[in-house]
């Protein structure tokens, strides 16, 4: 009983990060249907100056986090602005073939500029460890940070998207981006804000990969990219509620697996339940079945 409890913490920890980034796949698509394949680099960029911050900077762990945030939030919105945009009313292909390129290029851009070694991340949040049942489950001061911080970005973005008025633009032109036109909705800055968002929120997750694993390297946003694309397919794209659902689902899955089967089969079940969830329920778990005129 005692493991069961202390993997499913650890998957709480790991399903916080891949909602995180998962929130920024579902917002973009949501909007304008694009799958930004190049958010998990985005993620990857935010780790990276999350470390240069701490390691050369000397600042602590929350003022990192908030920079990583400011900085990915106007990277996001320069990929959208100099890569997206051009190409927003071309075809489906042609933006996928467009992400892909993004991708490539701030992976091999970061690899040139700081080397394809792995760094090591410094201790920011003290490692600290509660213990509890006879010391058969063990809660880490990072987990509880990470869990944290998930949550109250999470509220946060809950708090943009219903309370404020550009919360109120996205979800119109979430429904109908024409008719949010004709009422008077600037459809440009609202995409930009949405980028921006998203890419704060994958800055924030990559920092507290940093912080959880201590190593990061260029090429770490294509796994946790992908998986966290599988997260918000699952719980139901373009759904924040589903993307976080995906998110921890995800995680807990993982883990799970990891401890009871093997890791090197975790990657395998995480696709087989995506395949599953889809035949049943093509929307994903939370998604509502649309019909589409034509």
């Amino acid at each position: 009983m005692g493991q069961l409890l202390q993997q499913l913490i650890n998957g709480v920890s790991l399903g916080s990060i891949y909602a995180l980034i998962a929130l920024g796949y579902t917002m973009v698509y949501g909007i304008i249907n694009l799958i930004n394949f190049a958010h998990g680099d985005i993620y990857m960029v935010g780790a990276y100056v999350g470390f240069a911050l701490t390691t050369f900077a000397g600042l602590g762990f929350l003022p990192s986090l908030l920079i990583s945030m400011v900085v990915c939030s106007i990277l996001g919105m320069v990929v959208e602005k100099v890569a997206y945009k051009p190409i927003r009313n071309s075809t489906r292909i042609a933006a996928l073939i467009t992400a892909i390129s993004v991708s490539l290029f701030l992976q091999y851009t970061m690899m040139y500029f700081v080397t394809p070694d792995t760094r090591t991340f410094p201790e920011v949040v003290t490692n600290k460890k509660l213990t509890f049942l006879d010391g058969s489950i063990i809660l880490d001061m990072k987990n509880i940070y990470i869990v944290a911080i998930t949550i109250l970005l999470m509220i946060g973005l809950q708090y943009i998207v219903h309370r404020t008025k550009i919360g109120k633009a996205m979800r119109a032109v979430s429904l109908d981006k024409e008719a949010a036109e004709l009422m008077g909705i600037n459809v440009d800055k609202v995409i930009s804000y949405t980028f921006a968002i998203g890419s704060a929120l994958a800055g924030a997750a990559g920092v507290l990969v940093g912080v959880y694993y201590n190593t990061i390297n260029p090429l770490m946003g294509t796994g946790p990219g992908l998986k966290a694309f599988v997260a918000a397919v699952l719980g139901g794209i373009g759904i924040i509620p589903g993307a976080v659902f995906g998110g921890f689902f995800l995680g807990m899955i993982e883990t799970m697996v990891s401890a009871y089967g093997g890791s090197v089969f975790k990657d395998a079940v995480a696709f087989t339940i995506l395949i599953i969830v889809l035949l049943v329920k093509p929307n994903g778990l939370l998604g509502k079945t649309t019909r589409e005129k034509v």
